[in-house]
């Protein structure tokens, strides 16, 4: 029935508040015929009478007066509904949803923001943190916006676009075997090497993220490549926290490289190379509103500068 109905709430409202055929008809722009062939269509499949009529004076039945409240109700939140998608697609006081890796909240999607938010102070910015497949989903569902994420997918309904390297070190706690504090002299660069290769750690218990998010399956594919399959002896969904465990001696981790942590030590891995690629998911065939494509230019911008400060951009 709401197909029906539907269409004609408009008609019908306005017929109701003016009382009036002509002067309804007037106001909403149709002719005065058509109108009152479409509120004779509307009772007749509603099955009830919802006007008494003199001419072209009309008066609500009480079923009229009970359609009329109903209707006056849902009209209104369409128009909220219109209200509110209008001004989300506004180009300068619009909404944009961003997903990101709970490993890009500390620093760089923080930095991403505040120059975005310098270069349009007016568009308000809805966040949503978490792991690699829930932010996939939140993309695929219309949910976001776009996302920050690694690795990048591949599928017919995503585009992805390569952002930025970030390196991945091997965490150790102070005073570990591996902790080579003198490191190896290279006398012809005239510095000390304390890289260590990935497979020297290939007894270790690992501390790493739960299945689902992207560095799981990431770290276990270089620990592959280093003739080992990775013992996990703790898993989390924060970088900071596996930081933690590694300082307190539960395991080693391989991490983005952060600021200096109390209790670890961060070793650079020669071999595999561990970078990993981060990047800029959106849907493939959307239209995205303004304020949407403006974040996007910014992400695509600047986002090789300010996602991987201590790696390298592609």
């Amino acid at each position: 029935m709401h197909d029906v109905l539907a269409p004609r709430l408009t008609q019908f409202v306005a017929v109701a508040r003016t009382e009036h055929m002509t002067r309804a008809a007037e106001r909403i722009g149709v002719p005065q015929p058509t109108l009152s062939r479409a509120m004779a269509r509307l009772e007749a499949d509603l099955g009830v009478a919802l006007f008494t009529r003199a001419g072209r004076t009309v008066r609500l039945t009480p079923a009229g007066r009970s359609l009329l409240r109903r209707a006056e109700t849902v009209l209104a939140e369409l128009d909220a509904a219109v209200d509110e998608l209008t001004g989300d697609a506004d180009r300068t006081h619009g909404r944009v949803t961003l997903g990101f890796l709970s490993t890009l909240g500390t620093e760089a999607v923080p930095r991403l923001l505040r120059g975005f938010r310098d270069a349009h102070p007016g568009i308000r910015i809805e966040l949503v943190q978490g792991r690699h497949e829930m932010l996939l989903d939140r993309v695929r569902e219309g949910v976001a916006d776009l996302a920050l994420t690694s690795p990048l997918p591949d599928e017919p309904g995503l585009t992805a676009v390569e952002l930025a390297e970030e390196e991945l070190r091997l965490a150790v706690p102070s005073g570990h075997r591996l902790d080579r504090r003198d490191g190896v002299v290279d006398t012809a660069a005239g510095s000390v090497d304390r890289s260590v290769d990935l497979a020297e750690a290939a007894d270790e218990p690992f501390v790493g993220f739960a299945p689902g998010y992207g560095l799981r399956g990431t770290v276990e594919a270089w620990c592959r490549q280093a003739g080992f399959g990775p013992r996990i002896a703790f898993e989390g969904g924060d970088a900071a926290t596996l930081r933690g465990l590694v300082g307190a001696g539960l395991g080693v981790a391989l991490l983005p490289l952060a600021p200096d942590v109390p209790g670890v030590v961060q070793l650079p891995v020669r071999t595999p190379r561990t970078v990993r690629t981060l990047g800029m998911v959106h849907p493939r065939d959307d239209r995205p509103t303004p304020p949407v494509r403006e974040l996007r230019a910014f992400v695509t911008a600047h986002a090789p500068r300010l996602l991987a400060p201590h790696g390298s951009a592609p």
